[in-house]
């Protein structure tokens, strides 16, 4: 079990990595890093050893500076919206 700094120290990098992904303009990109977010957190949940949390919270640190920068990017170059998308907002905005 995380000591109780190291677990609000991932919750809320966990957190982070969800809005920052869901920040990305293109429907597939932002699917992708909220599931491989939610992945790699739950199958790092049981982690019992502090060297081996300390380094997946290392990397989630690079993912999270890796996914900041390339939401940006996405968000300056966005293009139109999938239907998908569309659809969805639409149902939605009738509910």
């Amino acid at each position: 079990m995380a000591t109780p700094a190291s677990r609000s120290q991932v919750l809320a990098l966990y957190r982070s990595l969800l809005h920052h992904s869901s920040k990305f303009a293109a429907y597939n990109f932002r699917d992708y890093a909220v599931r491989r977010t939610r992945d790699a957190f739950h199958a790092a949940k049981g982690e019992q050893d502090p060297a081996k949390i300390q380094s997946l919270i290392a990397h989630g640190e690079k993912q999270l500076e890796i996914v900041k920068r390339q939401s940006l990017i996405s968000q300056l170059y966005g293009g139109e919206k999938l239907v998908v998308e569309t659809k969805h907002q639409k149902i939605l905005r009738r509910h």
